[in-house]
């Protein structure tokens, strides 16, 4: 049924944050309702943000989907816990491999592609989580996205828009499956078009019964396996069947009395971490947050980070730097004097050695807090998709170098460098927020902007979110948002920053999740928000 509306057209809102005992925080609201059908179920904030990841891989397929990566930070009421399930590199990759198929001379594997398609761990992550920490079964958890993969839904805007640039883009349409899945009336939905998956719905009934088995050893790994010795893919039945989850201690870092808590390397949220302890070394909380100063400081602290970041992060055991030396509070200090406040800079890494998804959170009143992400890597990510099992496969081999002097080269069953970070902030031991941000390299970026914000500044959770905010890019090159302040724009014009305006919603400044705890949860419960950049919603109860 078509419609008469501009479903473009719109007028700048401001949210305000919500308030429950109970809440549910994603980029688009079926996600938020399945979670919360899961708590007033009986279940607790992991059920929830299970239920929740799982409808976001239909409702948002662009961003993520059942053979994707994920991450997790949880509070499970007494302690946090790290979880890193992000997969591995088929056992065939090296070097030479990828020489011998694509041709010497290449610095990386390619974008898209079954070559580009590491173990998906996302569905392991759910399993994990579930038998860990849940209240519900998995087949309950997953019924929500079972439902909504049979039923459909109408397709949303910012969902639209992405999936429209995919379609036109001929290394995604080209691969085999997508068309036949993301395109079934040879081309994209239109905003509010009914989209239904058949096929995942297939797959999350088998996950559910075999409580993942049939995603890495049976069925849907033969499929998968089938479909790469088809199509020129290394990946085997072997390769998904030795993937687990593994369980982490987070790597934080102290910024102003609160500890911020990221999951360490093959990730990149060392680089917030990195950028924060630089700016600990500044007084932003006398400067305007909105300003040309406290702007400034932040891009050069975040320029640092990514340099020491981009030189030194790969799969933990295959770094020749350790967390703790990057980390370091001396290093962070001399970092910090670099720092000119009169000029932009170009900025190469240092050696700290002495002698860019969908994002959701969960909080529940019993105290559980869940901090989630997960993600394909770039749109639709390697494009390779099986239509009869809905599995549309990530690309972060990508992630990997080829040369062999880098930490992150590829190797056999090495992670890659992975961009998709979950966040958790701590005080004094105890819980303060699980927060999040989308989209590539803005992640980082987005942790230091918002928690400036609401930790230097005391602005709220939504406030935070909502403000205008700059993306780095390479060298002297910044985006900014439309809607910062033309003093500001100017200002960072004339310290040397390259500095291009965007006004386009397709342009990622990092769409988040917050959730704040306000005091015991059973009484006071959290204050949640909810980015608009990505047609956000928090559901509370």
């Amino acid at each position: 049924m078509t419609t008469p509306f501009d479903w473009t057209a719109g007028y700048p809102s401001r949210r305000v944050p919500v308030f429950g005992r109970n809440v549910v925080s994603t980029s688009h609201p079926l996600g938020a309702q399945a979670g919360l059908r899961m708590i007033q179920n009986g279940g607790n904030a992991v059920d929830a943000a299970i239920a929740a990841a799982a409808v976001m891989t239909l409702a948002e397929p662009c961003s993520n989907g059942l053979g994707s990566d994920a991450y997790c930070i949880l509070w499970d009421g007494k302690q946090v816990h790290g979880m890193n399930a992000s997969g591995g590199a088929p056992r065939a990759w090296t070097p030479d491999y990828f020489a011998a198929k694509h041709g010497e001379g290449r610095s990386r594997p390619p974008m898209r592609g079954w070559d580009s398609v590491t173990v998906p761990g996302a569905v392991a992550s759910w399993v994990a989580l579930s038998e860990r920490f849940g209240a519900l079964s998995l087949e309950d958890v997953l019924q929500p996205a079972i439902e909504v993969a049979e039923r459909g839904y109408l397709a949303p805007t910012v969902v639209q828009q992405k999936w429209a640039a995919a379609a036109a883009t001929p290394d995604l349409a080209g691969q085999p499956g997508f068309a036949e899945m993301f395109l079934p009336r040879g081309r994209a939905p239109e905003v509010g078009e009914h989209v239904a998956f058949a096929g995942a719905a297939r797959a999350l009934k088998a996950i559910a019964a075999t409580r993942g088995d049939a995603f890495y050893r049976g069925e849907i790994a033969e499929a998968m396996a089938a479909h790469a010795a088809a199509y020129g893919g290394a990946m085997t039945v072997a390769d998904l069947d030795a993937f687990r989850v593994e369980w982490v201690d987070t790597i934080s870092t102290r910024y102003r009395g609160y500890d911020v808590h990221e999951i360490p390397p093959n990730g990149q949220g060392i680089a917030a971490l990195i950028a924060l302890g630089i700016l600990e070394n500044f007084d932003l909380a006398g400067l305007d947050p909105d300003g040309v100063a406290a702007n400034h400081l932040q891009i050069e602290a975040m320029k640092l980070a990514f340099a020491d970041t981009y030189a030194h992060v790969a799969d933990l055991a295959h770094m020749r730097v350790t967390p703790a030396q990057l980390l370091d509070g001396a290093h962070l200090a001399e970092a910090a004097k670099l720092i000119d406040p009169r000029r932009a800079q170009r900025f190469a890494p240092r050696n700290p050695v002495r002698g860019g998804t969908i994002y959701l959170t969960a909080a529940d009143e019993n105290g559980m807090m869940v901090s989630f992400i997960q993600s394909n890597f770039m749109g639709f990510g390697s494009g390779i998709c099986l239509p009869d099992w809905g599995v549309s496969l990530q690309n972060r081999g990508h992630g990997f170098v080829l040369d062999p002097q880098s930490p992150n080269v590829v190797a056999p069953g090495k992670r890659p460098f992975q961009t998709i970070i979950p966040g958790f902030l701590t005080r004094d031991g105890q819980p303060v927020m699980s927060f999040g941000v989308m989209g590539g390299n803005m992640q980082p970026q987005g942790h230091v902007q918002t928690l400036s914000r609401m930790i230097d500044h005391g602005q709220n959770p939504q406030a935070a979110c909502d403000a205008a905010r700059w993306r780095f890019n390479a060298g002297l090159d910044i985006n900014v948002e439309a809607a910062m302040r033309p003093d500001t724009v100017a200002g960072l014009l004339a310290l040397g920053h390259e500095t291009s305006v965007i006004d386009d919603s397709y342009q990622d400044f990092g769409a988040g999740q917050f959730i704040w705890r306000m005091g015991d949860p059973a009484v006071e419960g959290y204050a949640a928000a909810s980015d608009p950049r990505r047609d956000g919603y928090a559901a509370v109860w």
